[in-house]
């Protein structure tokens, strides 16, 4: 952080409204967070930037959410399916589902976000090749998915199987330094919450927004972030999807309980 502007700012007073629904940005906190209130990112952003993401035909976000419908369509794999062709439309048959992950996946005995279940579906039912990491294809209908639960709060089960035991171990990975610079995500998200890095206020580091368009380089999944945070602090960079990650993800989701779904956010 050395160099770096920290010049604190309060987030905003404000309602985001998306194609007339009103989106939860503030929620009281679970028990164990350490502020009295989850706040969205969408909060601490330039008036500029928040009303890209109210205007949904200027999102440039929703690009990847077209994306996302295209692949939902594509038969692929030695079944000849396509996602539709299980599912049906995805406006009914997706709502609510992407608020609800990462989830417990029993046959696999560890979380699954959209992604991993994705690439799953993918090979046992439509016998296809599982999506490469960050194909826009993947992105896209990752995209899709949580933009079904658009204004629905973010909630993730840590009941089934070992899950709080993964949430345990992706608290670990939030609060340890690593790296050259020794930063945890919570030297950012935590100790200097409200103030300005460079040219972006530091927000709480909700993932409610995620996949995100990001203005400087275009549209991010949660893992990618994850990987660009920690080549930041010049640490060695965990392999997406990796169980590292994964019980981060797992973690930070819960930090944003009760927060609304915004997909495809955007930010600076």
């Amino acid at each position: 952080m050395s160099g770096a502007a920290m010049v604190s700012a309060d987030p905003i007073d404000a309602k985001l409204v998306i194609d007339g629904q009103e989106i939860s940005t503030r929620a009281k906190a679970p028990e164990g967070y350490p502020f009295p209130e989850v706040i969205s990112g969408w909060l601490f952003r330039e008036a500029e930037t928040r009303a890209l993401q109210e205007d949904s035909f200027s999102n440039p976000g929703m690009l990847i959410v077209e994306e996302g419908i295209t692949a939902w369509s594509a038969v692929e794999g030695t079944a000849g399916k396509s996602c539709a062709s299980c599912h049906g439309d995805v406006a009914e048959s997706m709502k609510g589902v992407g608020a609800k992950y990462p989830t417990w996946n029993a046959e696999a005995n560890k979380p699954f976000n959209l992604e991993l279940q994705i690439n799953a579906c993918r090979e046992k039912n439509m016998g296809a090749e599982p999506y490469k990491f960050d194909d826009k294809a993947q992105i896209g209908l990752t995209a899709l998915i949580k933009h079904q639960s658009l204004g629905l709060p973010m909630s993730v089960d840590l009941e089934p199987g070992a899950m709080k035991s993964w949430w345990e171990k992706g608290k670990d990975v939030y609060y340890t330094r690593t790296g050259q610079l020794n930063m945890s995500c919570a030297t950012c998200h935590e100790d200097n919450m409200g103030k300005m890095i460079r040219a972006d206020h530091l927000s709480q580091g909700q993932v409610n927004g995620f996949p995100t368009y990001r203005l400087k380089d275009g549209i991010n999944s949660l893992h990618n972030r994850f990987r660009g945070c920690i080549r930041d602090t010049r640490a060695t960079i965990p392999k997406a999807f990796s169980d590292e990650l994964m019980a981060l993800e797992v973690y930070v989701t819960w930090r944003g309980t009760g927060l609304s779904i915004e997909t495809p956010s955007v930010r600076q």
